[in-house]
C-alpha cells in the first residue's frame, strides 16, 4: 500500500461516512445526536485524503528523472545500493475491510433475538414530566415502563396511552413490546420491555412493529435474564405500523 492507495482508502472511508451521516444509514450505528460528529469525521478524512494526494502529486513532479546517486561508501554486496523504496506492509490492506462492510452491508436494527437474550435495562427516572393533552396520549415505551414500575401508574392519571415498539415472544409465547434503548451506539443498545395483556392480536410476528393503545395495569413480571421488572399494558387496540425512522429509543438519556 503506497501513499496513493492510502489516500484512496481515506477518501472512500470519508465519503462513506458522509453518505451514512446524510442519510438514515447512520441510525443503524449511532444515536441521532452524534450525526454532526460523524459528518465532521467524514469531512476530515476526505480533506486529509485530498491533501495527501496533492502532496504526493507535487512531490512526484519535483523529483529529478535521473537515477539515484550510488552510496558514498560504495555498493552493497551483490551490487545493491542503499537507494530503495520503503513500502508499507501489505497487512495495511486489511483497513479496506471495514470500508467494504460500511459500503456493502447495512446491518438491520437489533430486534427480538437480542431483546429476549438481554435483561431489561429499565432505570429509575429522575422525575416525571406532565403528560401532553389528548386521550389516548402518545408516550414512549421507556417512559411508560418507568411510570408503571416506579410510580405505580399514578403519574399516568388513569389515561389511555399509545405506544409503539416491536414484538418479541418469550419461550412460553408471552408477547412483549420492546424498544432498544442506547446511550451512544448500537453496540451498547439494551432492551426495555413491557408485557401485553388484554385485546392482543391472535397472530404476532416477532420483529413486527405495533402501535398499541391501552391502559395501565398493576401486573408485573420478572425478566428471566436479569430479574429486572417488566410492567404490563392492558391493550384495547393494536395495529401494525411500519418500522420508524429511528428504531432506537434515546429518551432515557436526553
Amino acid at each position: 500500500m503506497n501513499r496513493q492507495a492510502q489516500a484512496a482508502v481515506l477518501f472512500l472511508t470519508g465519503a462513506a461516512l458522509l453518505h451514512a451521516g446524510l442519510t438514515d444509514l447512520y441510525l443503524r450505528y449511532v444515536k441521532a445526536g452524534l450525526q454532526p460528529l460523524l459528518l465532521a469525521a467524514g469531512a476530515v478524512l476526505v480533506v486529509t485524503a485530498l491533501a495527501t494526494a496533492w502532496y504526493e502529486w507535487k512531490r512526484g513532479r519535483g523529483k529529478p528523472s535521473t537515477a539515484p546517486e550510488p552510496d558514498a561508501h560504495g555498493p552493497e554486496p551483490h551490487g545493491h545500493g542503499h537507494a530503495h523504496a520503503h513500502r508499507e506492509p501489505r497487512i495495511s490492506w486489511l483497513l479496506v475491510l471495514p470500508l467494504l462492510a460500511l459500503i456493502l452491508v447495512a446491518p438491520p436494527a437489533l430486534g427480538s433475538y437480542s431483546a429476549m437474550r438481554t435483561g431489561t435495562a429499565l432505570q429509575h427516572p429522575y422525575g416525571y414530566t406532565t403528560l401532553p393533552a389528548g386521550n389516548p396520549v402518545p408516550i414512549s415505551l421507556v417512559d411508560y415502563a418507568g411510570r408503571a414500575v416506579y410510580d405505580h401508574g399514578r403519574s399516568l392519571g388513569g389515561r389511555q396511552v399509545r405506544i409503539t415498539g416491536f414484538v418479541a415472544l418469550d419461550r412460553t409465547g408471552t408477547p412483549y413490546l420492546v424498544r432498544m434503548a442506547l446511550n451512544c451506539c448500537a453496540a451498547d443498545a439494551q432492551p426495555v420491555k413491557i408485557g401485553l395483556t388484554g385485546r392482543i392480536p391472535p397472530v404476532l410476528q416477532p420483529d413486527s412493529w405495533l402501535e398499541v393503545t391501552g391502559a395501565y395495569t398493576s401486573k408485573q413480571a420478572k425478566d428471566p435474564v436479569n430479574n429486572g421488572p417488566i410492567p404490563f399494558l392492558k391493550v384495547s387496540v393494536a395495529r401494525p405500523v411500519p418500522t420508524p425512522h429511528d428504531p432506537y429509543d434515546e429518551s432515557w438519556n436526553t
